[in-house]
């Protein structure tokens, strides 16, 4: 990938998708010890940096081609991006999304005017039906990341940032298949070769890791996570090579990490993030990056279609692991006002009774005592600790959940 490639790509692009901002964090910065900002592809019209390169491969595509339309794989983004930009341009396009995607990005895929099939329970499956529709139909195939043309249009992001924040010295990009921050490495080394490059995996499907690893493209074991928009069990032979070449360090995060970054990101940035544009933080805040502190940063925000069940299920995990939320198993006497004097006593510590469920017959109490299970709403784990350390002075016998 030639630079002269990813700045034709953007004279193609330039005036069909938005050049999204790229804003400084203070709040973030102080959390590692630096200066961060974030590049917010997640206001891209669709949602998503995909659309990027999804333009830059139909335009490509011949116009005596364009009539037997494109197909396209993707969980999600890619086929947004494909749909959109075919729709606009009067190509008819053909998605095949896992039977498991989001139902959010299913409904916007088609509402942009594609065919969407559902196909598989993961991308290697949807890329196979995709490859067989293509040779059904002669259809062009719009790779979600192998493809160069596809590589250079993401790759606009990269000239975007160098001329939007001049004092970037880390770089932070999530990995699935490559396409993006092979594209986005070869724009910024071409013109800043001193800027350190780092590429975040989900730690259960850490496709690139494995491929530096064993010298190339290998395929590995499925793996489970939230981060759908980087669920990729094989980085591509073409951008397997940039990601050598180009991307300095190769870092992954836990579920757990990446779950707790978009709840950071909404609570502190009032952005919402899908958990894959949300490892770039995960990696940041968790100090998987290394040498940050002092350092100017750069976050890629690579989109933000979230499930809003997700969403809801990742706040509560969230809240729950920051001690906001907790469940709180409580014995009280099996009498008249026993339990308003328990929920007394817990207002008077200052947390919100937000479920109670009152019990009797558990094994293991007395005839005369009630468990008493409660969710509560606190200020976080210290106030909890205070609240358990006063309850348990007043003689209630507690199990934290």
């Amino acid at each position: 990938m030639e630079l002269r490639q990813i700045e034709e790509a953007y004279r193609r692009v330039v005036d069909e998708v938005i050049q999204t901002p790229c804003t400084p964090s203070e709040v973030f910065g102080e959390l590692f010890g630096g200066r961060a900002w974030f590049k917010f592809e997640n206001l891209q019209r669709t949602g998503s940096f995909k659309e990027r390169g999804a333009l830059n491969r139909i335009l490509a595509i011949p116009e005596q081609d364009r009539s037997r339309g494109v197909v396209a794989a993707s969980a999600g983004n890619h086929a947004q991006g494909v749909a959109y930009h075919a729709s606009r341009l009067g190509v008819n396009a053909t998605i095949v999304m896992p039977e498991r995607s989001p139902l959010i990005k299913v409904t916007n895929t088609e509402s942009l005017g594609a065919t969407v099939v559902l196909h598989g329970s993961s991308y290697d499956e949807a890329i196979e039906e995709a490859l067989r529709i293509q040779g059904e139909h002669g259809a062009t195939l719009i790779h979600a990341f192998d493809d160069e043309h596809v590589i250079a249009g993401q790759g606009t992001i990269g000239l975007e940032l160098i001329e939007q924040c001049p004092e970037m010295e880390v770089l932070v990009v999530p990995v699935g298949g490559g396409g993006l921050i092979g594209g986005i490495a070869a724009a910024v080394k071409a013109i800043r070769p001193e800027v350190r490059i780092v590429g975040v995996e989900a730690e259960v499907l850490p496709a690139a890791s494995k491929a530096r690893d064993s010298g190339g493209p290998v395929t590995i074991p499925a793996g489970e996570t939230i981060a759908d928009g980087i669920a990729v069990r094989r980085i591509g032979a073409h951008t397997f090579p940039l990601i050598e070449r180009f991307v300095d360090d190769l870092v992954t995060v836990k579920e757990e990490e990446i779950a707790s970054a978009v709840l950071l990101l909404l609570e502190r940035e009032k952005t919402v993030a899908e958990p894959a544009a949300a490892v770039t933080l995960a990696a940041v805040v968790g100090d998987r990056t290394g040498r940050v502190a002092g350092h100017n940063v750069v976050m890629l925000l690579s989109g933000g279609n979230i499930d809003v069940n997700l969403l809801s299920r990742i706040i509560d995990r969230g809240l729950i692991n920051d001690g906001r939320l907790t469940f709180l198993e409580v014995r009280v006497q099996d009498r008249p006002g026993a339990l308003a004097a328990l929920t007394a006593r817990i207002a008077e510590k200052g947390a919100n009774i937000l479920r109670l469920d009152h019990r009797r017959g558990t094994e293991g109490l007395w005839l005369t005592e009630v468990e008493v299970e409660l969710l509560l709403e606190t200020r976080g784990r210290t106030h909890v600790d205070e609240l358990v350390s006063f309850l348990t002075a007043e003689g209630y016998t507690i199990h934290r959940g």
